[in-house]
């Protein structure tokens, strides 16, 4: 059975003031208006919700259990409005982010930085995968925003953030020839470190190769791109790394990049949010931080 909210803030206000024309005067409403929606919703009830004197009105024992229940129901639609209220304007709420632990550490910590201290009544979730893992939450509801290499999928609307691109590299002291430009042939030969197969970045790369008919079949292979380079630091093998992230090992020294006849094409990180699906307030504020900022 269903019954208009509006009938029970009239039956919420009159149980409170116990008397009609107090409670008219409260809702801005006439006593008439008042008395006909008390009518309507004892009729939609088929219950007695009020007894009538001459002093007022006073809840029966049917209406003082309806009560009970209206006021908690009304008392949680008025906190829920504040809530979304207190959201819209980023004073509370929840964003949710979708980033490999490598795409967090080395673009967004600037910005969830900047976010948290411009908004400090928003908590920050990060969840932490790979593009396919973080794309798969977008779209189930799990995440607000996915960081992801290249996403190809019309559910998901996409910005560039910033280009990535594979390379070579091994130890300052491994033996290998530094001055010598590599073929897909001979870098296949050697013992190679790569990322684990369900990796996008692993995944692309060997596709690479294979267009030109070499297949890649790595010694090593790891789930984290930090260890890429401490292994082929200490001389295990030749690593396939993303430039972007090896910037500081490279600096330092600790490894060098191997010389290439070729290019591996570069892929894009994205910032992703689902197509037709309009984004909350802090997701909204978080995504143009990021588009002012790239």
């Amino acid at each position: 059975m269903a019954v208009k909210l509006e009938l029970y803030r009239v039956f919420k206000e009159v149980a409170e003031t116990g008397n009609i024309s107090v409670a008219a005067k409260n809702l801005y409403i006439s006593q008439s208006a008042v008395s006909q929606s008390i009518k309507q919703l004892e009729t939609a009830l088929q219950a007695r919700l009020f007894a009538r004197s001459p002093r007022g009105v006073s809840l029966t024992g049917e209406g003082q259990m309806l009560y009970q229940y209206v006021r908690s129901a009304l008392g949680l639609l008025a906190t829920g409005e504040d809530k979304l209220s207190q959201a819209q304007q980023l004073l509370l709420g929840t964003l949710v982010i979708g980033a490999s632990d490598t795409v967090t550490s080395q673009f967004l910590v600037p910005y969830l930085d900047e976010f948290h201290r411009l908004h400090p009544g928003i908590r920050l979730k990060i969840v932490s995968g790979r593009s396919a893992k973080v794309l798969s939450m977008l779209k189930s509801g799990a995440v607000d925003i996915a960081f992801a290499s290249s996403p190809a999928d019309s559910a998901v609307e996409s910005w560039p953030c910033f280009a990535t691109h594979s390379v070579f590299v091994a130890g300052s002291g491994y033996d290998c020839d530094f001055d010598h430009v590599y073929t897909r042939q001979e870098i296949a030969e050697f013992p190679l470190i790569l990322l684990e197969r369900k990796a996008s970045s692993r995944v692309f790369l060997e596709q690479e190769f294979l267009k030109h008919g070499v297949t890649l079949s790595p010694e090593i292979e790891l789930s984290s791109r930090q260890l890429l380079v401490s292994l082929a630091r200490i001389g295990l093998g030749v690593a396939g790394v993303t430039l972007e992230f090896v910037q500081k090992p490279l600096e330092a020294g600790d490894i060098r990049l191997l010389k290439t006849d070729f290019t591996i094409p570069a892929r894009s990180v994205d910032m992703c949010t689902l197509q037709d699906v309009t984004p909350t307030a802090a997701a909204t504020a978080f995504m143009e931080m990021v588009r002012q900022g790239i």
